[in-house]
Order: structure tokens, then C-alpha cells, then sequence
């Protein structure tokens, strides 16, 4: 088995499965009908590039484990995504927040990976890219139109902004993994995607009038480690409803 290239899916995939699932538990909350739909509709764009991830990554693993098997009956500690969509949706301006740090983070990565040396790689990064150009689009949209809007819409969304981005640092802090995939050509090295994520983000948030976090707030340690198993305790409340139906009926089928 390609050990990091396993690694490296498990990483894609489960960064996209966890968002989604934070995502669809707006489902029916939303502040307003067309963010309602919107979200949901984003959250079915990443589940898709989430099966695909995973699939893939069973594929190359060669041990029987499909995307279900992945998603359904691994525990907290092997999952593999990164500590910012384990966070909680709070309100509406926290989950805007950690999506549109999210987003544009994944458009310079998918980018990158429909370059790929790897084929299977490159082929679902760009299908996924097509989704996410749109989700970049729509989140940056939205954090302009709430932080350059009323008095209290920008106060929260800049506190949202300034609260998610104490975890962003972790997207662009490589390990042997990510060294090894770059070096073959496979993957990328993240560090490389800093310098026009932060081009981006700083362009949004000044045309949304909100105030630019330090960026040495981003590097705090302790808000990292997800991408290597070290998660906060909100993954497992995410696991326990994402999971407890195949769980609780092990081998069920419809």
C-alpha cells in the first residue's frame, strides 16, 4: 500500500465529509429560505468529492474498505481532517467564517492537485474545482454583504472572522506526508498555498470593511493536529450522529 498517498485521501476526504456534515445541520434552520437551500446544496457538493476521495482511498489501501466503511466505522482518532470544519456552526456568521477560510484554502489546493502525476488524483480535484470556484464565490459574496452591512452584522461577522481564523494556521503546515506526495509530483506542499490564500482573504475582508486578523494568530499550536488524528471533542458529537445508524444496524442495507 502507498502509505501517504493513502494518507493524503483520507485527509481530502475527510475534510470535505466532516464540513458537509456540519453543514446539513442548517438543513432547515437557515436564516433565510435561499441560505437554507444553499447550504444544503453545498454540503451535497462536498459529501460528492467526499465519496470520491474515499472511494479512492479504499481503492489504494486494498484492505475491502469502501467509502462507507471509512466514513461509518472509524473513530475520532482516525479520522483525518483538519480542526476547522469540526467546529461548531454557532450562527450564521460563525459558520460563514470558517467556510470562506475553508473555500478558498480548497480552491488554491484543487488547483494545484489537477495537476497531478497521479491521474485519479488530478481528475477529481478538477471536477471538484467546478463546485468550489462557486463556493468561493458565494462565501467571499456573503462576508461582504454581512461585514459591510448594519452595525451588528459587521460586529459579528468580524468576531466569527476573528474567532475561526485561530484555526487556519493548520491548512498550510506540511508533515512528511505532504512532503513525500509533493516530491513525487502527486500532491502539493501547503505552504505554498499561504501567499494567495491570504492575497484573497485580505482583499474580501477589506472590501467587507472588516479588520484583517494577525497573522500570527493563525499559527497557534494547539489549534492544530487534526490532519494527524489530534482532534477537539467536537468531532466525536459529530461522529456519534453521523455514525450512529450504521452503528447501530453493522451491515445494513436498504
Amino acid at each position: 500500500m502507498d502509505k501517504p498517498l493513502f494518507e493524503t485521501l483520507l485527509r481530502l476526504g475527510d475534510g470535505t465529509l466532516i464540513l458537509s456534515q456540519r453543514l446539513s445541520e442548517w438543513c432547515g434552520h437557515g436564516p433565510v429560505l435561499e441560505e437554507d437551500l444553499a447550504l444544503t446544496n453545498t454540503a451535497l457538493d462536498l459529501l460528492g468529492q467526499a465519496r470520491m476521495w474515499l472511494t479512492l482511498a479504499g481503492e489504494v489501501e486494498g484492505a475491502g474498505r469502501d467509502e462507507d466503511a471509512l466514513a461509518y466505522l472509524r473513530h475520532a482518532h482516525e479520522f483525518r481532517n483538519p480542526v476547522l470544519v469540526e467546529r461548531p456552526n454557532g450562527h450564521y456568521g460563525d459558520t460563514l467564517a470558517r467556510q470562506f477560510f475553508f473555500d478558498v484554502w480548497h480552491y488554491f489546493l484543487l488547483q494545484r492537485l489537477a495537476q497531478s502525476a497521479d491521474a485519479r488524483v488530478a481528475a477529481i480535484a478538477a471536477k471538484s474545482l467546478k463546485e468550489v470556484t462557486y463556493h468561493v464565490r458565494r462565501s467571499s459574496d456573503l462576508v461582504v454583504r454581512l461585514g459591510d452591512g448594519t452595525d451588528e452584522s459587521h460586529a459579528r461577522m468580524q468576531d466569527a472572522i476573528d474567532d475561526a481564523w485561530r484555526y487556519t494556521g493548520e491548512l498550510f503546515v506540511d508533515d512528511a506526508v505532504d512532503r513525500d506526495v509533493a516530491g513525487r509530483g502527486i500532491g502539493c506542499e501547503l505552504a505554498a498555498l499561504r501567499g494567495p490564500w491570504l492575497a484573497h482573504v485580505r482583499e474580501v475582508l477589506a472590501e467587507a470593511t472588516l479588520a484583517m486578523p494577525d497573522e500570527a494568530e493563525a499559527g497557534h499550536a494547539a489549534l492544530q493536529g487534526g490532519r494527524q488524528g489530534r482532534h477537539t471533542e467536537a468531532l466525536s458529537y459529530v461522529l456519534a450522529e453521523m455514525q450512529s445508524l450504521p452503528r447501530a444496524y453493522p451491515g445494513a442495507v436498504w
